[in-house]
């Protein structure tokens, strides 16, 4: 098994927990909007529609996300041409995954479902009585849930298994870090960007140029950031997260390492369109990249739904290796070897040496409160249901294979992101859309 963090699994609860689970007592422009036109068709993408009514929920769930927040919403005809351009890239890449033949299973679905409960701190049934307490449908949520599983998988298809790092490129990312002996600072970024299409006329360029610059102004005139992302319906990307300068297109890292925490980058341009970024807080820099690790030695064994084994088999058949090794008299590594369904089985479902971040958040909890020698009861997480056993612990600093893994996930996350959006834009771009809002 490969026990790197799960896109998968960010996905699914980055983007379904927050719609489905937010704050309740959406505010009134929702609610009005599902009475208004429920039958119109709003958008044609293709040869699909997009319906008011698929437009208000939509709204309804971003509104609900907000919830409390200290975040002003848009005009309510700014926030539904914001959403209605959501819901047209969603649905051209739900378009490509079908003519591709992208699908996903019950199997794979009932996991999924299972780390957003676990994520929630629910079971999967209390889960299903949270999302029918707040009025929805738990059919409807179950097919959200599988549309966005089969959007990471058309990305991870499309986008991620083409993007290559060499070792030449690595040789150059570490011969930047080595030599300063301490670990870069990191910048913790929000973005307005005013996208630009490829395809896009000089008239078109201009006007989101002005935009751009009037935007610039009012953020010099005192205006809060977040609240002018808001009124742009441009698919902003507003939290950047925590980036390293070498993980940020290079000229946003030459405008973002002079800046102080608050202050905001000039207006820049880009291929993709006009960007403005603010850098809320900065942290490290000084840590020497020598500082010991902890480093984990475990084995597992694997089990997971199949074709042949449904979810409620696969629990019975944990349970009853856990119920063997439990008393003692049979062996770990020969268990795995028989059941375990992933690479780590021939070797007895050894793993090696974990360091931390190296595991999804489901299996590195577990492991973390294991003391050497330890078994622990079954751990759910998207690749299936684990018994987790650790060997042993030690404190190391990273060993040059190790930096070198390190710097190649680090160059090709930056590369995906990169590679990501400029492949959303092009097919967005390819896509016959008609847009009705407002007609009828």
């Amino acid at each position: 098994m490969n026990v790197k963090t799960s896109l998968l699994a960010a996905a699914i609860g980055q983007i379904v927990v927050g719609a489905w689970l937010g704050a309740h007592g959406a505010p009134a422009l929702a609610q009005q909007k599902q009475v208004v036109g429920i039958d119109r068709v709003v958008a044609v993408v293709n040869n699909q529609v997009i319906t008011a009514s698929q437009l208000a929920k939509r709204v309804e769930m971003v509104t609900r996300q907000v919830g409390s927040a200290p975040v002003q919403l848009p005009p309510a005809d700014v926030l539904e041409k914001q959403v209605l351009e959501r819901l047209i890239i969603e649905r051209v890449q739900e378009q490509k995954a079908a003519e591709l033949g992208i699908r996903v299973d019950d199997g794979q679905l009932a996991l999924a479902i299972a780390g957003v409960a676990r994520e929630n701190r629910l079971s999967p049934e209390g889960l299903r009585a949270r999302i029918e307490a707040q009025g929805d449908k738990y059919d409807s949520f179950r097919e959200q849930v599988r549309t966005e599983i089969v959007r990471v998988m058309l990305r991870e298809r499309e986008v991620d298994s083409k993007v290559q790092v060499s070792e030449a490129d690595i040789d150059a990312y570490l011969a930047g870090h080595d030599a300063t002996g301490v670990t870069p600072p990191e910048y913790l970024l929000a973005q307005i960007l005013l996208r630009v299409s490829d395809k896009a006329s000089r008239q078109e360029i201009d006007l989101q140029g002005q935009r751009a610059q009037e935007l610039e102004r009012q953020l010099q005139g005192g205006a809060d950031f977040e609240t002018l992302r808001m009124q742009y319906p441009d698919n902003s990307t507003g939290d950047m997260g925590w980036r390293r300068a070498d993980e940020l297109p290079e000229m946003f890292a030459v405008v973002v390492t002079p800046l102080k925490p608050g202050q905001y980058s000039p207006l820049l341009r880009s291929p993709a369109g006009f960007h403005i970024l603010k850098l809320i807080d900065k942290r490290g820099g000084a840590a020497p990249a020598s500082t010991p690790i902890m480093q984990t030695k475990v084995r597992h064994i694997l089990i997971r739904p199949s074709a042949t084994l449904s979810e409620a088999e696969v629990e019975r058949r944990v349970a009853d290796i856990k119920a063997r090794l439990d008393t003692g008299k049979e062996d770990f590594a020969a268990l795995a070897r028989q059941y375990s369904a992933d690479g780590s089985a021939a070797a007895g479902g050894d793993l090696g040496w974990i360091y931390p971040g190296d595991a999804v958040p489901e299996f590195e909890r577990a492991m973390n409160a294991l003391r050497p020698g330890q078994l622990s009861g079954p751990v759910i997480t998207p690749f299936g249901i684990h018994l987790i056993q650790v060997l042993e612990r030690r404190q190391d600093v990273a060993s040059p294979e190790r930096q070198r893994q390190a710097a190649r996930q680090v160059l090709r996350a930056r590369r995906i992101e990169s590679a990501t959006d400029a492949w959303l834009r092009e097919l967005r771009d390819e896509a016959y859309v008609e847009y009705r809002l407002g007609s009828n």
